[in-house]
């Protein structure tokens, strides 16, 4: 039976898959944070001691780039602070509760290069007053993402090299062996809290050197295996 709405609806939101013509349909965005320990220190963690957590970007906030093409991003409003956090993000073909650590790659379709772009200042003005982190983390369009390259093409990338240039000059850098928690615990911690369903995704963290951008400033985000995107911020 076709449901019928009270208003027109949006499509949903979708990711390209490398090497195919189908999309990928996102139902749920999360993001760990402090996942690499100089990033955690540079935001004054403690990466030995500090359990995961995590919080939420809408998923209608990703924005696909294209391989080998820049694409405008639009700088947001009501900030005088925007930062790049470069991540490497999974894409989640199944789910389920209580997921073990030993089977929680099993549920992973694919892998690319992201971009967590955040609202510094209202973000540092909601932890000061213990608010949520929506109005810095989930503006229009701040997830920015890459095509997805499926786990067949590219197996589970847990080590390489992860950054970010802006304007040519390297700003993060890292490696992706540098994760506090791996793919696997991420996966398995968040389904502590939830019920993963295929069409999640996850932002696993950036490393350190995260950094304002201004309007005219070309980002480029790489990681080994995964190729790299280009975005000029306007």
């Amino acid at each position: 039976m076709s449901e019928s709405y009270a208003i027109a609806i949006e499509p949903r939101p979708a990711l390209p898959v490398v090497g195919s013509d189908k999309l990928f349909p996102v139902r749920r965005v999360y993001c760990i944070g402090r996942n690499y320990a100089a990033h955690a220190r540079e935001m004054g963690g403690d990466p030995t001691r500090e359990p995961p957590f995590f919080f939420a970007k809408a998923a209608d906030t990703l924005q696909p780039v294209p391989a080998g093409q820049t694409v405008d991003h639009p700088y947001p409003p009501q900030t005088a602070n925007y930062h790049h956090e470069i991540e490497m993000v999974v894409t989640l073909q199944s789910g389920g509760r209580d997921i073990p650590e030993s089977e929680a790659l099993n549920h992973v379709f694919g892998y690319a290069i992201g971009l967590d772009m955040t609202r510094r200042d209202l973000q540092d003005e909601a932890k000061q007053l213990r608010r949520p982190w929506e109005s810095g983390k989930s503006s229009d369009l701040s997830g920015p993402v890459g095509p997805l390259h499926p786990v067949s093409a590219v197996g589970h990338p847990a080590k390489g090299a992860i950054g970010v240039s802006v304007n040519g000059v390297a700003k993060q850098h890292g490696d992706l062996a540098d994760m506090v928690w791996s793919v696997a615990e991420q996966i398995a911690i968040l389904s502590r809290f939830y019920e993963l369903k295929a069409g999640d995704v996850i932002f696993s963290g950036t490393p350190e050197g995260v950094g304002k951008v201004e309007r005219g400033d070309v980002m480029v985000g790489s990681i080994a295996g995964l190729g790299e995107i280009s975005l000029k911020v306007v």
